[in-house]
């Protein structure tokens, strides 16, 4: 099958395996004391910040509940776009583990602004109301766009000024730093961000994520909310060992660059078709277009992706490390035909 529901469905790259396998001889100290963490540990650190504090674990929901536990308290509330991944496909997790009130905001683009987010700034030290604690965001966001430095920094100085910190959801962060042409360092601790969950089992992972710690102030109880969060692994080096092979020799970047291009290539074929509207700009490795429904119905009998917003025949095409440009054009070719019928 090949698939272009998303990135998630692509397999494991080889030198990710190989890591796998490296770290499988022996015995070795549970729960981080080996040295295939120690050395993940440093990789991550040398690509953000020697002061950062990284956590292992084991998938993307457990990463932003344990992140946002650490930046908030109960009586918090957690400023997100409506289309949130925390929002929409976490079954209300992290507002259960945080206790928060999550505050969505209604957005174009799944991105928040200053604009957007300043009317929910509102009733700090009033009892009866929960207190504004944190700002969510998603770099790739949950629409395929990407958040420029300069936007970033606006919403971190506009979030500091308040007292919120800033959690940001990094599971296609590497598809972003390729569409802008940067380094991990410079689109997060640059930018004032003060915790990340740091994913890429998108991107040629088998397992796991590792929640950094940016800001050293939220270090203290970063591992026990960890632990109590059921989300630190007997066996970390199975998890934390991928980390330095995706870390190694830009692995990381080589594989975002050929998912994003794939996703241009696609892109690129499909505007020319009749038919076709897109409905989100194109900046990652997620596409969201319009077609007429009898195309799409077509194109599912043979193909595995998703409706986004059915109502409106709108559907979501993610390209991964692992397609090749024979998916590309075989897909094309049927979207072709599909659309002629």
């Amino acid at each position: 099958m090949r698939s272009f529901a998303s990135d998630n469905n692509s397999g494991v790259h080889p030198l990710v395996m190989e890591a796998l396998n490296r770290a499988n001889k022996d015995h070795a100290v549970g729960y981080g004391d080996d040295p295939w963490t120690k050395e993940a540990v440093c990789k991550v650190k040398e690509a953000f910040s020697p002061d950062c504090e990284p956590l292992f674990v084991f998938n993307g929901t457990g990463s932003n509940a344990i992140a946002l536990q650490i930046v908030t308290r109960p009586y918090n509330s957690i400023i997100c776009a409506e289309t949130a991944h925390i929002y929409v496909d976490e079954c209300g997790s992290p507002a259960r583990m945080t206790g928060c009130q999550v505050s969505p905001v209604k957005t174009s683009d799944g991105k928040l602004t200053p604009e957007l987010v300043r009317p929910y700034l509102k009733n700090f030290g009033e009892q009866h109301h929960s207190q504004p604690g944190a700002i969510y965001i998603s770099q790739c966001t949950e629409l395929g766009t990407v958040y420029t430095q300069t936007e970033l920094k606006a919403l971190t100085a506009l979030a500091h000024k308040y007292g919120l910190y800033v959690h940001m959801d990094g599971a296609r962060l590497a598809n972003a730093c390729v569409a802008l042409n940067c380094t991990f360092k410079e689109i997060t601790v640059d930018c004032g961000i003060d915790i990340l969950s740091f994913g890429g089992t998108k991107n040629g992972l088998m397992l796991g994520e590792s929640v950094i710690v940016l800001n050293p102030a939220l270090t203290k109880e970063a591992r026990f909310i960890r632990k109590q969060s059921a989300q630190l692994a007997s066996k970390l080096r199975y998890l934390s060992c991928q980390f330095t092979a995706y870390l190694t020799d830009e692995l990381w970047k080589k594989n975002a660059t050929h998912a994003n291009a794939m996703a241009k290539r696609l892109y690129d074929g499909l505007k020319e078709l009749p038919g076709v509207r897109f409905t989100q700009k194109m900046e990652s490795n997620q596409l969201f277009l319009a077609m007429p429904r009898q195309a799409i119905d077509t194109l599912l009998k043979s193909y595995f992706f998703y409706f986004w917003n059915e109502a409106e025949n709108e559907i979501r095409f993610v390209t991964s490390f692992d397609t090749t440009e024979e998916d590309i054009e075989t897909l094309l070719q049927a979207a072709r035909e599909s659309l002629k019928k």
